[in-house]
């Protein structure tokens, strides 16, 4: 398995390429498992590298989900960007291939998302749930299916993957939502979920400057669309 990789440090910060299959933070339940937390605790040296403050982990990507990540290295780094997220000054962009072809080129899905009462594991749009709001573009139409670039506006959990199957446009190769009989049908294909934190922009903790990081779409993901490119 491909392991984390550092593309930008300075004094206040890292940013982390993460591979897909990788947890974030560490659990119980993360036994035997690769961990970012882990990784970052034992390959990485600065001020703030311990379990009270997350080893600098200033967020979340689904494990599954391959990107972006943020590393706070000082106390007043990890401060100053929590409260940037709490204040949605943080903007992340997505790729993802979604089953069906979105005909709208660009919209907004504005559906508050929970945790499912009747099933603990999951989450969905829900009544009383919290806000989620996510935009999202067409990039490119692949026959039955639709590359999408996506914006987030809210943080909730599994958000990107609830708000396009409740759209009635589930994601590649996504067992939870897109159901396994066709995630595995998908799989023949794409090797997993076809979801990319590609880029995000924040306020520098220290400058307070605007500041932007973007990487490519992974191999697998590219190969992906190669294989389907042929099928269709």
């Amino acid at each position: 398995m491909q392991n984390p990789k550092v593309i930008f440090e300075d004094e206040s910060l890292f940013i982390l390429e993460k591979p897909s299959g990788w947890i974030t933070d560490s659990a119980n339940t993360t036994k035997n498992q690769p961990v970012i937390q882990e990784w970052i605790a034992e390959n990485l040296q600065f001020s703030i590298n311990n379990f009270q403050f997350r080893n600098g982990i200033v967020h979340r990507l689904d494990k599954e989900t391959s990107g972006i990540l943020l590393v706070a290295k000082t106390q007043s780094a990890f401060e100053d960007l929590q409260r940037q997220f709490k204040e949605r000054l943080v903007s992340k962009t997505y790729t993802s291939l979604v089953h069906g072809k979105i005909e709208q080129p660009e919209g907004l899905i504005n559906e508050p998302v929970g945790r499912l009462p009747w099933r603990r594991d999951r989450f969905g749009v829900l009544i009383g749930g919290r806000e989620a709001v996510t935009e999202y573009k067409v990039i490119k139409y692949y026959n039955d299916f639709t590359l999408l670039e996506l914006k987030p506006k809210t943080g909730r959990t599994h958000q990107i993957r609830i708000h396009l199957k409740h759209i009635g446009f589930p994601i590649v190769a996504d067992e939870f939502y897109a159901g396994r009989k066709t995630a595995r049908k998908d799989r023949k294909w794409c090797s997993r979920l076809f979801l990319h934190a590609g880029e995000i922009s924040f306020n520098h903790p220290k400058t307070q400057k605007k500041v932007s990081f973007k990487i490519d779409l992974p191999e697998d993901l590219g190969e992906a669309l190669v294989k389907l490119s042929k099928l269709t």
